[in-house]
């Protein structure tokens, strides 16, 4: 026992010898293949729950060795990702490891855990000491098959809030375009139906974003969010394609034509469509189109209106104890019209929210359909203009008065109208009570 005391000081003092000596050294960056490798992470904690989803997707064999874990470590564990010993930190735990974590709440483990990582030249990162470490996690960050990895230090060591910055700089740039370079072409020909959300033009997804700054050729809906075709470089071809309600419109087979043409000159093709593709957007009549002329089609889902905008006006189109459901209904043909296929019947009697596109003309014609079909006169209704964007307005009607109310407000398309009475929940609004339990 003495003898394995007497070893471990001598390893301490090695450590605390090699921190000395590369106190004013720049750490060596590198990038470890750990797919197959053991790793041993040394606690459960919220350090812990934050690396290994990262360790995880190297393909590492893990073990945690923890009396304990926060419920997201459990729930690896439970899951198989994780092998987990719960128990403390023993002598031998880190034998035949190619990297440590060490991030318990116990010092005495760290260090008896980073003196074994030194004896058995395992790279060991500490959480609590990193001067104590022989290995520094960078901040990391993706944008498509990019890694990104900051390491930041100064006269008084590591800055991990500047390296985080840096991080997030950088991957902001390649996500936007911003960084990317500008004689590479980064995607092969073909096209992208991005989604580019309500209106908002931070509402596009970062995957979108960054399509469009590859792009060469984009061809653009009226209600896509228009504000990114400014940030766009000179060289890019934009193509309107807007279908302006009761005006001119430029037909879906036209614009078929012209993203197969462009991609067939072999151009990088983004079709920016508002709200997602395939929400009343026409994206499969596209997606087929290109398919049978065998165009590669790259598909990138984009926040819904019919969430988005209602949630932007401060209403939820779902809450707890008023509806279980929504119901997402196009109202660009009259419930009479023999061109519908809408049950309206079966829409009255639903208990839940129902959410309107294209509906605005037609609101008088819906409401009445549903006040005949049983709907009461007296269920709140809003109609929400240009949702997300500057120009946002909301008008609070009863499905009695929407027709009349919004002729009298000028209401125009865009617009989401929200039926139910979830249109009366607010931040002010009383809290309604949990369902009672079933027997």
């Amino acid at each position: 026992m003495a003898e394995h005391a007497d070893h471990a000081g001598h390893a301490e003092d090695a450590v605390h010898a090699a921190h000395a000596d590369h106190a004013d050294h720049p750490a060596y960056p590198v990038g470890l293949r750990l797919h197959g490798r053991r790793v041993v992470v040394i606690g459960g904690g919220q350090v812990a729950q934050r690396r290994l989803p990262q360790l995880i997707a190297t393909g590492a064999a893990i073990t945690l060795v923890s009396p304990s874990a926060t419920p997201s470590v459990e729930a690896m564990a439970d899951a198989g990702e994780i092998r987990w010993e719960r128990r403390r930190y023993q002598d031998g735990d880190l034998a035949d490891t190619w990297y440590a974590l060490v991030a318990s709440s116990d010092t005495a483990a760290n260090d008896a855990a980073s003196a074994e990582a030194e004896r058995t030249r395992t790279w060991c990162v500490r959480a609590d000491d990193a001067e104590a470490a022989t290995a520094w996690t960078p901040a990391t960050g993706r944008s498509e098959n990019v890694t990104v990895a900051v390491l930041t230090t100064t006269s008084q060591g590591r800055d991990p809030r500047h390296s985080a910055a840096i991080r997030d700089a950088i991957v902001e740039g390649l996500r936007d375009g911003t960084l990317a370079a500008p004689h590479h072409r980064t995607r092969a020909p073909g096209v992208a139906l991005v989604g580019g959300g309500p209106g908002d033009p931070d509402l596009i997804t970062v995957r979108g974003r960054r399509l469009l700054a590859e792009a060469d050729v984009v061809i653009a809906d009226r209600l896509g969010p228009r504000d990114l075709l400014d940030e766009l470089p000179p060289h890019v071809e934009v193509i309107d394609a807007a279908k302006i309600p009761y005006g001119r419109f430029m037909a879906q087979e036209a614009i078929n034509q012209a993203l197969i043409e462009h991609a067939k000159a072999g151009k990088a093709v983004v079709r920016l469509k508002g709200g997602d593709p395939f929400v009343f957007g026409r994206g499969m009549e596209e997606a087929q189109a290109l398919a049978a002329e065998g165009i590669p089609c790259t598909v990138v889902p984009g926040i819904s209106s019919t969430i988005s905008v209602p949630g932007a006006a401060g209403i939820p189109v779902t809450h707890r104890g008023v509806a279980h459901e929504f119901t997402v209904v196009s109202g660009h043909v009259a419930p009479e019209d023999p061109r519908s296929l809408v049950d309206w019947e079966a829409i009255a009697r639903l208990r839940g929210t129902l959410v309107l596109l294209m509906a605005v003309d037609k609101i008088g014609a819906i409401a009445a359909a549903l006040i005949a079909h049983g709907k009461d006169p007296a269920t709140p209704v809003a109609l929400v203009q240009e949702g997300t964007t500057a120009a946002q307005r909301r008008v609070d009607a009863t499905l009695a008065d929407v027709g009349e109310r919004a002729v009298a407000e000028d209401v125009r398309p865009p617009a989401v109208i929200v039926i139910g009475e979830v249109v009366a929940v607010g931040p002010d609004s009383a809290p309604r009570p949990a369902p009672a339990a079933a027997d």
